[in-house]
């Protein structure tokens, strides 16, 4: 039996890797795959290949391409992994006492972290980050923001910042209820940017199925086990979030919505300069906030 791929590689992971090498019938089925992930490679081979109109063949060779020895190897991965999107924070906490290492809580935070980083940035297709920013830079469209409970924080810093550069930015309110009435606001060819990391909320999946209908282009930052609404998206970029504590780390999804956001001021600086100057004249009239002296 081969070697399996590294635990710190999803099978969504390794999938964006190698999508390039597969056939056009491999990446159907690496599709269907991402598409109701990661349930889908849990089925029996037969249905797995029928979901995706391929032959069982062709499910051997894509998962050969991954890195497993075959298909059963596969699955081992797939289940560890849905066991880990249902882990609990108690369970979590647990997992990771039992081989803590000596070192101080500090220096492990930031190793987990910093790997977290680096293995999401040679994960993240460039032109797909690249795609997002022209969106969130074409001031003819409108942006609105949303994320969970844990998410929200982050959608809200991005909507603060990005506000302040271009016109056109919303948020969607906290409370789901009023979310028909942001939706009004949703026209074709806007975006929607949505923060949604495990647990994934049902009602971040039905608003980003309704802003589809009405011809939304939909933006998710996500985490390696990839939120349901990336099935729906157009853009996904998914971020690495485990670290040693009974909490998932915040630090690299808010350090691509801070990316996103620099590279959107570097299109629209030219056009926002005088927009953030009014800002600040605003604020300055207000008296609310000092200059780095204490009032």
């Amino acid at each position: 039996m081969s070697k399996l791929p590294k635990a710190t590689d999803t099978v969504a992971e390794l999938i964006r890797i190698r999508f390039d090498k597969l056939t056009r019938s491999e990446r159907q089925l690496a599709n269907v795959l991402l598409g109701d992930y990661p349930v889908a490679g849990l089925k029996s081979i037969t249905e797995f290949a029928r979901s995706a109109d391929v032959s069982a063949p062709t499910v051997i060779r894509t998962v050969q391409k991954l890195g497993f020895s075959g298909f059963p190897e596969f699955q081992t991965q797939l289940r560890a992994e849905l066991s880990a999107q249902l882990s609990t924070p108690l369970t979590r906490h647990a997992q990771w006492a039992v081989g803590a290492p000596e070192g101080h809580m500090l220096n492990t935070m930031a190793a987990a972290v910093v790997d977290n980083l680096q293995h999401s940035l040679k994960l993240i297709d460039h032109n797909e980050f690249d795609a997002i920013v022209e969106l969130l830079s074409d001031t003819g469209r409108g942006v609105h923001l949303i994320g969970g409970r844990v998410t929200r924080v982050m959608a809200d810093y991005l909507y603060n910042y990005l506000h302040a550069i271009r016109p056109g930015v919303r948020s969607f309110p906290a409370s789901a209820s009023h979310w028909p009435q942001h939706l009004l606001e949703v026209n074709e060819g806007d975006v929607l940017l949505v923060f949604d990391i495990r647990r994934y909320e049902r009602n971040l999946y039905e608003l980003a199925k309704l802003a589809r209908g009405r011809n939304a282009i939909l933006v998710v930052l996500t985490d390696q086990w990839m939120s349901p609404i990336s099935s729906i998206a157009t853009h996904t970029i998914p971020v690495r979030i485990e670290v040693p504590s009974s909490t998932d780390s915040a630090v690299v999804t808010m350090f691509m919505a801070e990316a996103l956001l620099a590279a959107v001021a570097k299109n629209l600086w030219q056009g926002s300069e005088d927009r953030i100057k009014e800002l600040e004249s605003l604020f300055d009239a207000t008296g609310r906030f000092g200059k780095g002296t204490a009032r």
